[in-house]
């Protein structure tokens, strides 16, 4: 039976859209409009102070997610999640120091601010280094998103007919047995205020709406899948409706079907041309991870390992070609990392790790910076949540288009023999960021300058430092485009952290194929 919006709301579902539609009590709705909370913050700042602490900051944060999952002509998953609360982190004796509450009241946060200073306290008996911030000025400002329409207040029913009519056209398909969709948007509000003076409000909101196609051949007992290459992006509901995710579904369909019946690729040495969808997860692996300075000086190494970009190899190291630029930028325009400031009150700003293909730059925060002699922080400081500490986390990082207008095609044009990549894949990577393999969703062989048949089991496989120096061609900035994730895990206990990396299509020369489809 075909799920419509009258029988999904008759049924079970009901009680799950309700609560998804009104997922915070109203006492706790009530506290982010309280006139009371200027006094909370004075009272954590100032038991902070009384106890001991030369610095001390606040973050009230409230974050709401919701998440829709739809299978053929079902609704298969409803989630919802809304936290609220407030995060004291101090310096006593040179240490840092934190507690947080969901209870947002003086009295607790006066409670935990004190509780941090403690900790604070107890930590500064191990430690060999005080820490020192750099200085920033007190900033008092408010920032949000630009969006015409909020994800939070658009129908939940409407975001069930998407769904569910992108499944059907994916279905109309012949050779489609399957498809799956989504819809995620989480929503980051967060004051934060400092002994220092800053007093800052902001909110950030980012949807990512997605699906897949899966076509079966029954006699051969085979699959393939394409998924759509639309990025999430910090955003309102109108990226989803002036996006072509309908339009693209039955072409979707027909590049799975062609898929599951396209050639294996012979392994070996090819020219590569690949495109902005795929080549964004090449830069967060190979360039992003590696110039966050903890990782670099072996402090972090959760997740992502260690780094080959250590500081003695700062403005030595050709990182990468010399007509190749990668800049690090909290201001792109719907980058899911953008915002006004950081977790450290730090306004941000944009950069270059990789200048000219020489390695030029780290990923900082207030506490790092003078641990390269920098007297500003590059403001990349980020906590997930009320209840978690800040510490370094990446920022948008992207690789600059060409001074020449070239599109993809031109690029293809200008290749004789080699091999298109579209779309993310699997990947893998060491714990240096030296050695790396990458998949796709779509690959196509080039011959003469013409997209030809399509391939499968295709992967590329590199190192870092010889994978960009192989690049002898980029994309213009009409090309550029800007991919990405929601979430991106580091740090132990983990911290996941939305991050979006902008790329126009690059060619590279000789890069090793392997073929993933055979032992």
């Amino acid at each position: 039976m075909t799920l419509t919006r009258r029988s999904f709301l008759a049924g079970t579902g009901a009680g799950a859209l309700a609560a998804l539609a009104h997922p915070i009590a109203a006492s706790a709705r009530g506290l982010l409009t309280d006139p009371t909370l200027d006094a909370v913050i004075e009272r954590a700042l100032s038991a902070a102070t009384r106890a001991g602490a030369t610095y001390a900051d606040v973050r009230v944060v409230r974050q709401q997610r919701e998440a829709l999952y739809a299978r053929e002509d079902k609704l298969v998953g409803v989630e919802s999640s809304d936290s609220y609360g407030i995060g004291v982190r101090v310096l006593a004796g040179g240490a840092w120091g934190f507690a947080s509450t969901p209870r947002v009241t003086p009295a607790e946060a006066a409670r935990i601010a004190t509780a941090a200073v403690g900790v604070a306290r107890a930590n500064a008996k191990l430690l060999r280094t005080p820490v020192v911030l750099a200085p920033e000025p007190a900033h008092v400002d408010v920032w949000q998103t630009p969006m015409t329409k909020d994800p939070f207040k658009i129908p939940l029913e409407d975001k069930v007919d998407l769904l569910l009519a992108l499944n059907r056209e994916v279905m109309a398909v012949p050779g489609v047995r399957f498809a799956a969709s989504f819809h995620e948007a989480t929503s980051e509000w967060k004051r934060f205020a400092s002994s220092e003076g800053a007093s800052i409000e902001q909110r950030i909101v980012r949807i990512g709406p997605g699906y897949e196609a899966t076509a079966i051949d029954d006699k051969l007992g085979t699959f393939a899948s394409r998924a759509h290459d639309l990025p999430p992006r910090q955003a309102g509901w109108e990226y989803v409706t002036d996006s072509s995710l309908l339009a693209d579904a039955r072409r979707i369909g027909q590049e799975a079907v062609e898929k599951l019946r396209a050639p294996s690729v012979t392994a070996g040495p090819r020219d590569l041309v690949i495109a902005p969808s795929n080549l964004w997860l090449t830069v967060h692996e190979s360039i992003g991870h590696p110039t966050e300075l903890d990782r670099a000086l072996g402090y972090e190494a959760n997740f992502a390992g260690t780094s080959f970009a250590t500081p003695d190899l700062l403005h030595k190291l050709q990182l990468a070609a010399p007509h190749l630029t990668f800049y690090a930028d909290k201001t792109t325009p719907g980058g899911l990392a953008t915002c006004g400031y950081d977790d450290d009150g730090v306004a941000t700003q944009r950069w270059n790790l990789v200048e000219r293909g020489v390695f030029v730059g780290y990923q900082t925060t207030r506490e790092q910076a003078a641990w390269i002699g920098e007297p500003r922080s590059r403001g990349t400081a980020y906590a997930d949540g009320f209840g978690a500490f800040p510490f370094q986390r990446m920022p948008n990082v992207s690789l600059a288009p060409g001074a020449r207008t070239r599109s993809l095609d031109d690029l293809v044009a200008a290749t004789d023999d080699g091999i298109l990549i579209i779309g993310r894949g699997s990947w893998s990577i060491d714990h240096q960021r030296k050695n790396f393999q990458f998949g796709n969703q779509l690959a196509y062989e080039i011959k003469r300058g013409r997209r030809t048949r399509m391939l499968k089991d295709v992967a590329y496989h590199a190192s870092t430092i010889q994978f960009w120096n192989a690049c002898d061609l980029v994309g213009g900035a009409d090309s550029w485009e800007l991919g990405g994730a929601m979430a991106d895990g580091k740090g132990e206990p983990v911290q996941l952290n939305p991050i979006s990396h902008g790329c126009p299509p690059a060619r590279f020369k000789q890069i090793d194929v392997v073929n993933t489809g055979r032992p």
